[in-house]
């Protein structure tokens, strides 16, 4: 398969932010990218509106003449320690777009200062919120990258566990799915994007002093019987492809209807690169999974998930 001239402008840039991921200070990174969403740009056809749902900081996206009555809600990823990014938003213009479908972006609390549970407690909490402004569950559907794959599964888990309506479906981009301490995963392989130092701080800040075996902070170890229809996607060259296996599998043997799919040669969550044809594959392929669940099935029959 022939290599586009955009995707190899693209990775040979990896190394740089790979960098930036491990030495630049959190304090740092913060204030680049609050300078960056103030001057981000949309598309003149998406209007971007702040709002709080009960207390949760939260943007909506919303498309011309799109639904009132659908929604998709994003969680983003940033490695549990990051908030909303310029890329995040025009990822998420391009879906409300293409699903004619405005997509509520949750801003949820960041660790080290918040750990878990706060950012899980916060889209959990967005997500009630949707339902009490009269959108039906069957008319709400999910998608997380990166941190936000996790959040988007453990708040499937918790909102099956405490008895609430779940949503149509949902989609993990590059999920991170077992936080727990691993030495030698996938031993000898290098990512090109995401360090050891880099994923060692993000893991240990989002935990805390609490045990990551929680099957809500490492979805791995927990239940996964009875959620909604589920679409991952990860790439080849990526140290989260094997969570993202990983959960797959535990999810087809729990009986849950789920998809995985492997992208050749790509890297962590590329499809926030606009520009890259393979993500645009993805994000069609996202939006076409998710559309097609919307209002398909009713989950008003909560499962527990519990033996």
């Amino acid at each position: 398969m022939t290599i586009s001239s955009t995707e190899r402008k693209i990775r040979a840039g990896l190394p740089i932010v790979r960098f930036m991921q491990s030495y630049i200070p959190l304090r740092v990174a913060h204030w680049i990218l609050k300078q960056g969403m103030a001057r981000v740009r949309l598309d003149a056809d998406v209007i971007r509106e702040a709002v709080s749902a009960d207390g949760v900081s939260c943007e909506w996206l919303i498309p011309q003449n799109s639904s009132t009555e659908h929604v998709l809600l994003c969680l983003h990823g940033g490695g549990f320690v990051f908030g909303l990014t310029p890329q995040h938003l025009q990822t998420g213009a391009y879906l409300a777009q293409k699903m004619a479908m405005r997509i509520l972006m949750v801003d949820y609390r960041t660790a080290p200062d918040f750990p878990f549970p706060a950012a899980l407690d916060d889209c959990v909490t967005a997500y009630l919120w949707l339902l009490n402004q009269g959108i039906g569950a069957q008319n709400i559907v999910v998608a997380g990258d990166s941190a936000g794959g996790n959040l988007t599964i453990t708040m499937l888990m918790k909102l099956r566990d405490s008895g609430n309506l779940l949503p149509a479906a949902a989609a993990c981009l590059s999920p991170v799915t077992d936080l727990s301490p691993r030495e030698n995963l996938r031993k000898g392989f290098k990512d090109p994007l995401i360090s050891p130092k880099a994923a060692k701080f993000y893991s240990q800040s989002y935990v805390g002093n609490n045990d990551a075996h929680n099957p809500l902070i490492s979805p791995v170890f927990g239940n996964l019987r009875g959620l909604p229809p589920l679409l991952v996607h990860a790439g080849e060259d990526e140290i989260l492809r094997d969570d993202a296996v990983r959960i797959a599998g535990l999810a087809k043997s729990a009986g849950v209807d789920v998809r995985l799919e492997i992208y050749p040669r790509m890297w962590h969550v590329w499809q926030i690169n606009l520009t890259l044809p393979q993500a645009i594959q993805s994000l069609d392929d996202i939006a076409q999974f998710l559309g097609s669940h919307m209002g398909a099935c009713d989950h008003g029959t909560p499962a527990t998930g519990r033996d």
